[in-house]
């Protein structure tokens, strides 16, 4: 897979977020996308991810050298964000088999073992309203990096975790990202220190509405 930016710049209203980024991502590599808070970086990802449209260049997505429409990348990537929201209204386990019948899970991972791999088994069967924040942002993670999908983007993947749920996630990137596109997006190296190549969102930077 390979996500290709030609001079991609995003604003809102007048004021730009970034611009001009001309930037590849390729299969087998870890990115990170770095900047202070309120630079523009989950804008940016959002962006990568087709969940925002660009107010000017292209995204183009490919595999194995052929394009593929946009409007069809959502069986491609998976995203995970402390702002998505999950179904709290379910238990872990039906908010699981739920989200199987859209975005199928690796083939050696049902429910059942996704969670027990998270440490959640005693609360399979527990409203997610219920859940901490940590839990919650466990799920999160399991939801994204579980499924069978070559691209992978996480923005702030260890918001809300303690020292247990940070050592669990890196143990999760590298037993089953090592093949994929992963971009990560964060401000805390703790999240990114195994990414082979560091973006800083402000090279990127604004331009003011008069230039």
């Amino acid at each position: 897979m390979k996500i290709k930016l030609s001079d991609v710049g995003k604003r809102f209203n007048r004021e730009w977020i970034f611009r001009h980024a001309d930037l590849a991502f390729e299969s087998g590599k870890a990115y990170a996308i770095t900047g202070p808070n309120g630079s523009g970086k989950s804008t940016f990802l959002q962006t990568i991810a087709g969940l925002l449209l660009p107010s000017e260049g292209t995204v183009e997505y490919q595999k194995n050298g052929s394009l593929i429409e946009p409007e069809k990348m959502h069986h491609q990537l998976s995203f995970s964000a402390p702002y998505v929201e999950l179904i709290e209204e379910m238990t872990l386990l039906e908010f699981l088999h739920f989200h199987k019948c859209f975005k199928p899970f690796m083939d050696v991972f049902n429910p059942e073992k996704i969670i027990e791999t998270i440490g959640l088994t005693a609360a399979a069967n527990k409203q997610i309203l219920a859940f901490s924040s940590g839990m919650k942002q466990r799920v999160k993670l399991a939801q994204a990096i579980f499924c069978a999908t070559p691209i992978l983007l996480l923005d702030e993947p260890c918001s809300n975790l303690d020292s247990a749920g940070i050592e669990l996630y890196h143990s999760l990137i590298e037993s089953h990202c090592k093949n994929r596109l992963l971009i990560v997006c964060s401000n805390d190296k703790v999240e990114y220190s195994f990414c082979d190549e560091v973006i800083e969102i402000e090279r990127f930077g604004p331009l003011s509405p008069s230039e």
